[in-house]
């Protein structure tokens, strides 16, 4: 789903995503991608199979560039994770129980306060094949898990990535209902314009005939402003409306817009204007 904006403050913070030795360029784009998608930028590959750096994975992180381009590479586990104070291992099997085991959201929630306080951290994810070794994880100091079907358990990186970049998002918000993305607010349409809306409606209809039998035309009209009244216009609404209704004097099912008549020399052009 496309939805990228230069215009939009771009978020760059957070735990370092750790990926041990990743083996395709495109699966490491994804998770640049995944991390992109919810706030998180740094980005470390200890020992890439295919090496670095990789189109591959910049094509696959889908213009996530500031993430691909700050990546970090590292010949060891120890070094990558050298200068963080606290790091997750994250692993869909069953370990012996010396580490605490959190849920991606409790995980979350001590990354976001670990990173209030100042402190680097990291979130560990393993091969693409069969994940982290029990040395790997015993480097960090908690393992998070995530909640999946037990008879199939299987997540690919970007995924699994995705999943803690998501709730490491969603742990910042005071509100999880609430969303980055704000409606563009529209002012409210002033009586005077819905009444020359009015107007240009019941105008258009009593010159096609509309209110029939004559007796009837003052409950008609009564009906019609009932239903253009239901709900609050916002000016931009009313224009659109008052744009669509303007073509009924312009244009006929016989001589639509654009058709042969307005070609061979009416050239009015509606506009939208409601003047």
């Amino acid at each position: 789903m496309a939805g990228t904006n230069s215009e939009r403050e771009l978020l760059a913070e957070g735990p370092a995503i750790v990926l041990v030795e990743p083996q395709l360029g495109e699966n490491i784009g994804m998770v640049a991608r995944a991390m992109a998608n919810f706030g998180l930028s740094e980005l470390r590959l200890v020992k890439p199979r295919d090496g670095w750096p990789s189109e591959k994975a910049r094509s696959a992180a889908s213009k996530a560039d500031h993430v691909i381009d700050a990546t970090c590479v590292f010949d060891t586990l120890e070094e990558a994770v050298a200068d963080l104070n606290f790091v997750y291992a994250t692993t869909a099997r069953e370990r012996d129980g010396f580490k605490p085991v959190r849920a991606p959201m409790d995980a979350a929630a001590t990354l976001r306060t670990k990173f209030g306080a100042g402190e680097k951290t990291g979130i560990l994810f393993g091969r693409e094949r069969w994940g982290l070794t029990n040395e790997e994880v015993a480097l960090a100091d908690e393992v998070v898990t995530f909640p999946v079907n037990p008879a199939f358990a299987s997540l690919n990186i970007a995924q699994a990535v995705l999943l803690m970049s998501y709730e490491w998002m969603k742990s910042g918000m005071e509100d999880v209902s609430e969303t980055r993305f704000q409606a563009v607010e529209q002012r409210p349409a002033t009586k005077e314009q819905l009444f020359g809306l009015f107007d240009q409606v019941e105008e258009a209809l009593d010159a096609r005939g509309y209110f029939r039998p004559a007796g009837k035309k003052p409950r008609m009209v009564e009906n019609l402003r009932a239903v253009l009244s239901r709900r609050a216009f916002t000016e931009p609404e009313i224009s659109v409306l008052r744009g669509v209704f303007a073509t009924f004097d312009r244009y006929s099912r016989q001589n639509p817009r654009g058709g042969w008549r307005e070609t061979a020399g009416d050239t009015s052009d509606d506009g939208g204007d409601t003047d």
